[in-house]
């Protein structure tokens, strides 16, 4: 099969390539997925899970992506509760090759349903950027109705969900990004927009949460925002210091069949709009890589054409 592969962790980007790859295996309690579209995240090639599986040994070439839409081509052993056929999107272990080919092996309950209405482009834009949403703004900020979150980069991948999110709970959305950005972030619903390279952010005054992206300066200016008992939820990296009055927390995604059902229902129901903001071929992956932090919402990758084959010849 067509995949895409890295090798040299020093190479960085440059040395994704695409390669032949073998089919894969189907462990226990795993199916195999014929990819039809899947998702990554630009930072995944300094994740040491990239390059090592749960043991400490050298996995390489790895294959990276973790976010697929596509259907199930075989179930492993013991596998229940889906089945040949089946459309599913979901999330691929960190440790094991990932979804930028044509066929993946993934555990079971880390896939759900996907309704035969919802395209495989916009499914593949739901698994990390939904979830991590979801999972920061609910269960570690803990948003209520009538609260005010602060969503750094409103137009990326997470931020668009989260401000999307949130608003339908009833809360207060300001958001940050590039000056480019704005319309984006305002017509998601966000009320406010803050332009980090020009305006002051210490203007925003307190709020209930923050959900930042970013880290770096950044995260550290973002700690006095916090008013009593909220919370600062970051994605980029573990914050330094604590909030004052509040709490800060650092997590990485876990997989949740029934939150990916319930993000598909409301992409069916159009109370979620997925911002997809390019649609590459596999053959292009690597490219891609190099410029998805200029493109506003979720860079996806194309796996499967309409004509069948994995990359335009």
């Amino acid at each position: 099969m067509k995949a895409i592969t890295v090798r040299d962790r020093a190479a960085g980007v440059g040395g994704l390539a695409m390669t032949d790859m073998p089919y894969p295996h189907a462990a226990e309690n795993d199916v195999i997925v014929r990819v039809h579209a899947a998702g990554f995240t630009p930072g995944e090639l300094d994740w040491p899970a990239t390059w090592t599986d749960r043991a400490g040994r050298d996995r390489t070439p790895s294959i990276p992506g973790h976010e697929l839409s596509g259907t199930v081509v075989e179930l492993g052993y013991g596998t229940t509760g889906l089945t040949v056929g089946q459309r599913v999107f979901g999330l691929t272990d960190w440790a094991r090759d990932g979804s930028l080919a044509e066929y993946t092996a993934v555990e079971a309950r880390n896939l759900a349903p996907l309704a035969a209405d919802i395209d495989h482009t916009v499914a593949a834009a739901l698994p990390i950027s939904g979830l991590t949403a979801s999972q920061a703004l609910f269960d570690h900020g803990r948003l209520a109705t009538g609260q005010t979150v602060l969503v750094h980069g409103a137009a990326g991948g997470v931020g668009s969900m989260a401000v999307q999110l949130a608003r339908e709970v009833g809360a207060r959305v300001i958001a940050t990004g590039r000056a480019d950005d704005r319309d984006v972030a305002v017509g998601l619903g966000a009320q406010a927009f803050v332009d980090l390279a020009v305006d002051d952010l210490r203007e925003v005054g307190e709020v209930d949460v923050v959900l930042d992206v970013m880290g770096g300066d950044v995260l550290e200016r973002s700690t006095d925002l916090v008013r009593p008992g909220g919370t600062l939820v970051s994605i980029a990296a573990p914050p330094k210091v604590q909030p004052k009055h509040g709490r800060a927390v650092f997590f990485v995604v876990e997989p949740d069949r029934v939150r990916l059902s319930d993000l598909a229902e409301r992409v069916r129901s159009r109370r979620l709009n997925p911002v997809v903001g390019a649609v590459r071929p596999l053959c292009e992956a690597p490219s891609a890589f190099a410029r998805d932090r200029r493109t506003p919402g979720k860079t996806i990758i194309q796996v499967t054409e309409p004509s069948g084959r994995a990359c335009p010849s």
